[in-house]
C-alpha cells in the first residue's frame, strides 16, 4: 500500500517545478506584456471562446481525431507488425521500407494529404494515423519475432485450432508489446493532432492556437498551450494506468 501511494503522488511531485515556476511567473510577470504576460491572464484571454462557444467544440473536435487516430492505429500497428514479425523473409523485404516511411515526419504528409483528401477530419486521420502506427508496429514485430519457439508449438501440439491459438496464446503474449507501443504513440499521437490543426486550420484546438497566435493574443496563445499540456498529461495517466491495471491482471494480482 505504502509503494501504491508513493507512486500515486509521483505525477504531482513532478508538477511542483512546474507549478514554482508559475507563481515566479505570476509574481514578477507584466500584465502589459505583449510576449509573457503573467498566468492570470490566461483566463481572461480564454473568455472570449468561452463565451464565442469556440473552445469546447474545439476541444472536443480534437479529442475525437486523437481518440480515433489512436484507435486505428491500434489496430493496424498491431496486426501488420504480428504478420511482419511472424515471417523472416517478409520481414526482410519489407524492413527498408518500414525504416523508410518510419523516418518521414509527419509534417511533411499534411501537403500529400491535403491534396488528395482535402482539409477534411478524414485527412487529418490519416496524417495522426500513419506516424502513430509506427511504434506499436515495431514493438509488435520485436515482440513476434522474440516468442519462444515452444509457445508456438505447444497450441499446434494440443491440436487448438487457428482462432484459439490466436485468442488463447499469440494475443496474451503481445498484449504488453501492444501496450508498450500505445503508451508511446499515445503522445505522439496528440502532439500531430495538434499540428495538423495548426497547419490546415481544420477544426480543432490547434486551428484555435494558430488563429490566437496569428492575431498576437499572447495570453490567449498560454492559456490554449495549458490545455494542450493538460491534455497530454491526461493522456499519458490514462495509458500508464491502463497498462498498469493490464500487466496486473495477467500477472493476477490486484
Amino acid at each position: 500500500m505504502k509503494r501504491e501511494k508513493e507512486r500515486g503522488g509521483t505525477p504531482v511531485r513532478g508538477l511542483l517545478p512546474l507549478i514554482l515556476l508559475l507563481g515566479l511567473w505570476e509574481l514578477t510577470g507584466d500584465p502589459a506584456s505583449p510576449y509573457f504576460p503573467p498566468p492570470s491572464t490566461w483566463v481572461d484571454g480564454l473568455r472570449p471562446l468561452v463565451d464565442g462557444d469556440k473552445l469546447l467544440p474545439a476541444i472536443g473536435q480534437t479529442a475525437l481525431t486523437f481518440l480515433l487516430g489512436l484507435s486505428i492505429a491500434t489496430v493496424v500497428g498491431a496486426v501488420v507488425g504480428t504478420l511482419v514479425g511472424a515471417s523472416r523473409p517478409i520481414d526482410r523485404a519489407l524492413s527498408p521500407s518500414l525504416e523508410f516511411l518510419r523516418a518521414l515526419p509527419a509534417a511533411s504528409l499534411v501537403p500529400v494529404a491535403a491534396l488528395v483528401l482535402g482539409y477534411t477530419t478524414q485527412m487529418k486521420l490519416v496524417v495522426v494515423v500513419l506516424p502513430a502506427t509506427w511504434p506499436i508496429l515495431l514493438t509488435c514485430r520485436t515482440a513476434r519475432r522474440t516468442l519462444s519457439p515452444v509457445l508456438l508449438d505447444t497450441p499446434r501440439t494440443l491440436g487448438l485450432s487457428r482462432w484459439h491459438r490466436t485468442t488463447k496464446i499469440l494475443t496474451p503474449a503481445l498484449t504488453p508489446a501492444v501496450l508498450l507501443g500505445v503508451r508511446v504513440a499515445a503522445p505522439l499521437a496528440l502532439i500531430i493532432t495538434l499540428l495538423v490543426e495548426i497547419v490546415t486550420r481544420v477544426d480543432g484546438l490547434g486551428a484555435v492556437l494558430g488563429a490566437a497566435q496569428a492575431s498576437f493574443l499572447s495570453a490567449q496563445v498560454y492559456g490554449l498551450l495549458t490545455i494542450a499540456g493538460v491534455l497530454g498529461f491526461l493522456v499519458n495517466w490514462v495509458v500508464t494506468r491502463a497498462e498498469t491495471a493490464v500487466s496486473r491482471r495477467m500477472r493476477g494480482t490486484t
